[in-house]
């Protein structure tokens, strides 16, 4: 009898996922109960997955979440079992994710009729912008004051036909930049936009990303100022003192600044200072907050684009993997070059661009 080579694929599959519950951790063998549980699924879906006769291949954002699972001891060293967010995966942990989830993918390619075989490596593996499967993420982004807006009517006016709404925020490119990136490497998640004055109580307790300073960002002020945190923003304060981030104090204290220049009675920016700091949410332990802003929106969208740049976000994120392996809190504050018009990707294994960096030594999400 001739054999349907996808539904080959589909079983061979199946026996995987199968196997990895079974003898994935040495010694322990897991219940489809605890598996689903962990995953986030119902032990039918589960048992749908492994079938020996009429196997369902699951989703691959569900690849993903079994790959990392199965990466580390870890995930089940205490009760409840958990798939540990990517962030918190050692090098050695990231490299069996990325070896598991490739060989899952190539034999779910074959269970859908595609020709098995290596497959493109999920591009947000590993990625600082990729959290847990159906956990909210909610951008904070700086708000237009009154006067900017006005300057814009009738589109920042919701009674007229020209109404944006987009419009009254202040790091639209920024913005654009990040929502598109979080979007596709949380396929299944909520994320959603608020200006400062829409935050409610319940947002605090989902990953927190803020956008943009504290000149125009009331949670990015609020929250600098909470955190234990040794770098404090300066307020932009006019067009000769545009602020800065400020660490230290006394005879020990370092500015950071941006540079301008006068050129033909005008101010010229040259460099814009940036900050991304990251630490898990102090008002929910397994959240994130993260953010990135800078003096101008220069700062801003250079803080975004360190991570989401093609050229420059793998660079990056091995350098924080590496840097920061096993630790959750920290910053990096870095020069951004300006051309006119565009910023340019801050490369943070350059000392042209990386300024300084802090963390909290052993931090970690429990």
């Amino acid at each position: 009898m001739a054999v349907n080579p996808a539904e080959g694929s589909a079983v061979r599959l199946a026996r995987r996922l199968r196997s990895l519950r079974t003898d994935g951790f040495a010694g322990r063998r897991l219940t489809q109960g605890e598996l689903a549980e962990a995953l986030g699924a119902s032990v039918p879906l589960l048992s749908s997955w492994e079938s020996r006769t009429n196997p369902k291949p699951p989703p691959r954002e569900r690849l993903a979440a079994f790959a990392t699972f199965f990466a580390t001891e870890r995930s089940v060293a205490q009760s409840p079992f958990r798939v540990l967010p990517t962030s918190q995966l050692t090098s050695e942990e990231r490299t069996r994710r990325d070896e598991l989830l490739r060989e899952l993918t190539s034999l779910r390619n074959g269970a859908q009729g595609h020709e098995p075989g290596p497959t493109a490596e999920d591009p947000f593996a590993g990625s600082h912008w990729r959290f847990p499967v159906d956990q909210d993420i909610t951008i904070v982004c700086s708000a237009l004051p009154q006067e900017y807006l006005a300057r814009l009517a009738p589109y920042t006016d919701s009674t007229a036909p020209y109404y944006v709404d987009l419009y009254r925020f202040a790091d639209l490119d920024a913005l654009l930049e990040l929502f598109g990136q979080l979007r596709a490497a949380n396929p299944l998640s909520n994320v959603r936009v608020l200006s400062p004055d829409e935050v409610k109580a319940d947002d605090y307790t989902s990953h927190l990303v803020l956008l943009g300073g504290v000149d125009w960002n009331m949670i990015t002020a609020e929250l600098l100022y909470r955190l234990d945190f040794p770098v404090r923003q300066l307020a932009w304060e006019s067009e000769t003192e545009p602020g800065g981030f400020l660490i230290g104090k006394g005879e020990g204290e370092q500015r950071f600044a941006p540079v301008l220049r006068q050129e033909n009675g005008n101010e010229i920016l040259e460099s814009d200072v940036t900050l991304f700091f990251r630490a898990p949410s102090p008002f929910n332990e397994k959240r994130t907050i993260s953010i990135c802003n800078g003096m101008y929106g220069y700062g801003t969208l250079g803080a975004v684009r360190a991570l989401t740049d093609a050229r420059f976000r793998d660079r990056n994120e091995n350098y924080l993997r590496t840097r920061f392996a096993g630790i959750t809190t920290f910053s990096i504050i870095s020069r951004v070059m300006v051309l006119p018009g565009a910023a340019v990707t801050p490369d943070w294994t350059s000392s042209d661009d990386l300024l300084h960096e802090w963390s909290v030594p052993g931090s970690t999400n429990r």
